[in-house]
């Protein structure tokens, strides 16, 4: 069975580094800290403060096997070297909605989205209809919330 490539940005992938790197570093000593000094307080079958920090220490636990996970199967993308004729992953993408409302958006990889900075997933209903489309071309895309149309204005 094959693995499925996260796509992600060099500025994506040096955000997951440092994350990994915080969370190697200083997170895992922090909550080594706080179990510690719950046990210090005595009785731990019955400590709030322990059984926090164990979930503490759980979840970063967690997020740094994600992270190792997702930049072991990262496959960056190539925002320079595009032709801006025709969507794909990297392009910032201007549309026009059926309002006259302007967005613009960046089409990331999913583990990169972030649809409040204008960075959508490649695999969100509208990022997957943007792929391989060019200037001016008109598009329905379906969503949870209903048919949205929407020109491209602008690739970059």
């Amino acid at each position: 069975m094959s693995e499925k490539p996260v796509y992600l940005t060099r500025e994506g992938r040096a955000q997951l580094e440092a994350e990994l790197e915080e969370l190697l570093t200083v997170g895992r000593k922090q909550v080594q800290e706080r179990i510690h000094q719950a046990r210090d307080l005595g009785d731990i079958s019955e400590s709030g403060e322990y059984e926090d920090a164990k979930n503490q220490q759980a979840f970063v636990e967690g997020r740094i096997l994600e992270i190792k996970n997702l930049l072991r199967k990262a496959q960056l993308i190539d925002e320079e070297n595009g032709d801006n004729r025709e969507v794909r992953l990297g392009s910032s993408v201007t549309v026009r909605y059926e309002d006259g409302d302007e967005e613009t958006y960046t089409i990331v990889g999913s583990a990169e989205a972030n649809p409040r900075a204008g960075k959508i997933s490649n695999e969100s209903p509208i990022g997957a209809a943007l792929i391989g489309k060019r200037a001016r071309q008109k598009i329905s895309v379906q969503t949870p919330s209903g048919t949205m149309k929407l020109t491209i204005v602008r690739i970059r």
